[in-house]
């Protein structure tokens, strides 16, 4: 018997939810498509729920009309050991959408997503003031500079 998950995010997407999912399953390592059940959606568009594995985490997704958006309100947080994942999510989940500040974006679908390096909450409690002023310089974070940051304050 399968382990239960208890918490299952569900984003809801106006009719984009397959294409969603396929861009985040392409992005992340140990990601599926675990089943895609096709519902009608509004008059004469076809829509889907979708359920998937993102990075291990099972999710669902589903085209339930433009009643609800995302907002900056949720986001997705995504953890990276180094510059070169940082830039693979940066630029794989921002072509089409939005990229913002200090590691923030939106995707196409307009989810909104962090993209950190793993280190940022230590490199902040060593140095809060030089990281946050260095941070808030950024759009795509880029850990050099905050590593500098961090020992120029010392």
């Amino acid at each position: 018997m399968s382990e239960i998950q208890k918490i299952t995010p569900s984003l809801w997407f106006d009719h984009h939810a397959e294409a969603a999912v396929e861009l985040y399953v392409s992005l992340f390592p140990s990601s599926r498509v675990i089943s895609v059940v096709k519902i009608p959606s509004g008059p004469g568009e076809d829509g889907a729920i979708v359920e998937f594995e993102l990075d291990g985490q099972r999710m669902s997704a589903v085209d339930g009309g433009a009643i609800f958006k995302f907002s900056e309100a949720v986001s997705f947080v995504v953890s990276c050991e180094t510059q070169e994942e940082i830039d693979h999510y940066w630029y794989g989940l921002s072509e089409g959408g939005e990229q913002q500040q200090c590691g923030w974006l939106k995707d196409p679908y307009g989810l909104s997503w962090q993209i950190v390096p793993a280190e940022l909450s230590e490199l902040t409690k060593a140095a809060p003031v030089a990281v946050m002023d260095a941070l808030l310089k950024m759009g795509k974070i880029e850990i050099e500079p905050l590593r500098r940051a961090t020992l120029l304050a010392k």
